[in-house]
């Protein structure tokens, strides 16, 4: 029998978070239909990401989020704990007060797709991007603004985030 290093432990609950996500989902779909389902997961998703990020905040140390510098050093720092090798997601900053979120493939449209839901799939994904920015206290625009999954129709799938302010966190 081996040991896991610390890293497969990490990426191993990460996983399985995204299982129960899924499944979460597939069975609001089956329950309420997929309409209801969406609504429903695009609001649990936010209001998720708000409550993450006091907990991050918190185990990270950081009081608040002041200004680029300091949510630059908080994206980065907490990316090494939420951010799993199959997610296929990056995140970069290509000017200043903008984040750039993109993924190369998309571990949730490969499993709604599975489901056999993903033309009716409104991504949840962004929503927890979003809920986090709010919980830090950050104002934003975001383009493209999406309806449905990105990487169905385009086969690619992005948001660019202009922050306009850091203000009192949710």
């Amino acid at each position: 029998m081996t040991s896991p290093s610390p890293e497969q432990v990490r990426q191993l609950l990460i996983k399985q978070w995204m299982t129960h996500d899924a499944m979460w989902l597939a069975h609001c779909m089956q329950e309420v239909g997929m309409e209801k389902a969406n609504r429903i997961n695009r609001r649990a998703v936010r209001s998720m990401a708000l409550i993450e990020t006091k907990r991050l905040m918190k185990l990270l140390g950081v009081p608040a989020v002041n200004d680029f510098q300091s949510f630059q050093d908080y994206v980065n720092r907490t990316s090494e704990i939420l951010v799993a090798d199959f997610m296929g997601f990056s995140y970069s900053f290509p000017a200043p007060e903008v984040m750039r979120c993109a993924m190369q493939t998309c571990f949730a449209y490969e499993g709604v797709k599975r489901l056999g839901a993903i033309e009716h799939y409104q991504c949840g994904i962004f929503e927890r991007i979003e809920g986090w920015l709010e919980g830090l206290g950050v104002s934003y625009t975001v383009e493209p603004r999406v309806d449905g999954c990105m990487m169905l129709t385009l086969g690619y799938c992005f948001r660019n985030y202009s922050l306009t302010g850091y203000g009192d966190p949710a």
